[in-house]
């Protein structure tokens, strides 16, 4: 059996008095898509940012890849380096669409004709290919996301956590998104995205993990490796 990417136990997160996640137990596979589905203020974005080691949790434990995570700066920094956390409204900086992708390559030293090639890979993956020379300030809410999308691509990041990727954006993003998002899981990453909609998970065959209050709703939240993605599959395999 293969090591899960995530394991969490009696984890607490707290914003003062306030409840941001309480989730008991929770395990995350490597290479798999989950989707955590739950209302405004249910925790999903808390959630996230434990996951990508920004939200240190007051209790419990986290261990990635089978190793329990050690909330020393110089030790939890490194882990952070192997996740990329895409915000629902993520930054562009200012300058061309190229150096924003080439962000997290220029920070590792990679070498410019190296640099180029991946920045070019990344926007043609994610449906904009010739955009390098673009405003990134002038983007649509669509193609702003996308380019996030290709900025963590080009970090070649294990995993990806998705707030809400395919939230007010146009059909056409929508839909690259989504079979985007499918690709890369059936590829071996391991992605964690956030919805208000659970059918993304029939649709994208992945598992659902619902939350309530900032915890974990174990009778709603069920595998979706369902009905409809193996109809989905069939149907792609006699088309």
């Amino acid at each position: 059996m293969s090591i899960p990417k995530y394991q969490l136990s009696s984890i607490r997160v707290l914003y003062g008095d306030t409840l941001g996640v309480a989730v008991d137990k929770l395990t995350i596979v490597a290479g798999g898509l989950h989707v955590v589905v739950g209302s405004n203020g249910s925790g999903k974005s808390t959630l996230l940012g434990v996951l990508a080691f920004l939200n240190k949790p007051e209790h419990g434990e986290i261990s990635f890849d089978g190793v329990p995570v050690e909330w020393e700066s110089g030790k939890y920094s490194l882990l952070r380096k192997r996740v990329t956390l895409l915000h629902q409204n993520p930054y562009m900086f200012s300058g061309t669409v190229a150096a924003n992708v080439a962000f997290g390559l220029v920070a590792r030293n990679i070498g410019k004709k190296d640099t180029r090639s991946v920045v070019r890979e990344s926007l043609e993956r994610v449906g904009l290919p010739g955009f390098e020379p673009r405003n990134a300030k002038r983007l649509s809410g669509g193609e702003t996301r996308r380019v996030a999308l290709a900025r963590a691509l080009a970090c070649n990041s294990e995993v990806l956590l998705l707030d809400e990727p395919l939230a007010h954006v146009d059909r056409t993003s929508a839909t690259l998104l989504e079979n985007l998002v499918a690709t890369l899981a059936s590829g071996g990453i391991t992605i964690v995205m956030s919805s208000h909609d659970e059918r993304w998970g029939a649709r994208l065959g992945g598992k659902v993990i619902h939350l309530e209050d900032g915890k974990l709703d174990p009778a709603a939240g069920q595998s979706l490796y369902n009905e409809f993605s193996r109809c989905h599959g069939r149907d792609n395999a006699n088309s």
